[in-house]
């Protein structure tokens, strides 16, 4: 039987915790984790279906090669997570832009009305053109395992498909820490706008399915037959 929605806000929560929780199912949502098999979307609930991939196991297409070329002229950093007014403003820009009604704003985002005690370990890549930001990618770090949270860039790059290169700044980041997984979020049925999350190798991808006891190599037919519009 398919798990009803649960909540849950930690305290603390040590890094191998967070693998463990990733692993069942559950993901980042503000300052709790969560797990759900179904959202709602215009009025239908719609099945959802948890993503890993398995770092060693992807490699990249000559177009997403093409992609981490093109961005290489700008600077990439990484540092431990810190909200400022410049971040803020370059969500509010890319919110502007997009069709989606993500939070309002990265702080609401990550820790939602409440102050900003963070449990996890967060991190922040900045991709500057010279001194200007024009994206940001954020992650939660486990002991053998990277989340993506995040991903927003300014309107005026778009053509550089920054995030996708910030999705494969992640993975490569999370093979030179030797993590062993990478966990995207969720796809949901029938909702292609959530499919970028399957733009790697499918040899390396992995979908938990509760009805068959755990995490199975990714095939599509595992989704329409336990795929489901009520």
């Amino acid at each position: 039987m398919l798990s009803e929605n649960n909540i849950y806000y930690p305290e603390i929560l040590s890094e191998e915790e967070l693998d463990n929780f990733l692993e069942a199912g559950w993901y980042r949502i503000g300052p709790s984790l969560f797990t759900t098999n179904f959202i709602l979307l215009n009025d239908y609930v719609h099945r959802v279906f948890w993503l890993r991939y398995e770092l060693k196991n992807i490699a990249f297409t000559k177009s997403q090669e093409r992609i981490i070329n093109k961005n290489k002229q700008f600077n990439v950093s990484v540092k431990p997570m810190e909200i400022t007014d410049e971040i803020e403003d370059l969500y509010a820009a890319y919110k502007r832009s997009v069709n989606f009604s993500g939070a309002i704003s990265v702080y609401h985002w990550l820790y939602g009305d409440r102050p900003p005690y963070n449990v996890f370990n967060t991190q922040l890549i900045e991709i500057r053109d010279k001194d200007k930001l024009i994206a940001v990618g954020i992650f939660d770090q486990g002991s053998e395992s990277i989340a993506g949270i995040m991903n927003f860039y300014h309107p005026d790059y778009k053509r550089n498909s920054l995030g996708k290169y910030l999705m494969m700044f992640k993975i490569k980041l999370g093979l030179r820490r030797n993590f062993r997984w990478y966990y995207p979020g969720y796809i949901v049925y029938q909702k292609k706008e959530f499919d970028y999350k399957l733009s790697f190798n499918k040899n390396a991808v992995e979908v938990l399915i509760p009805e068959m006891k755990g995490w199975q190599l990714y095939q599509s037919r595992f989704i329409d037959e336990f795929g489901v519009v009520i």
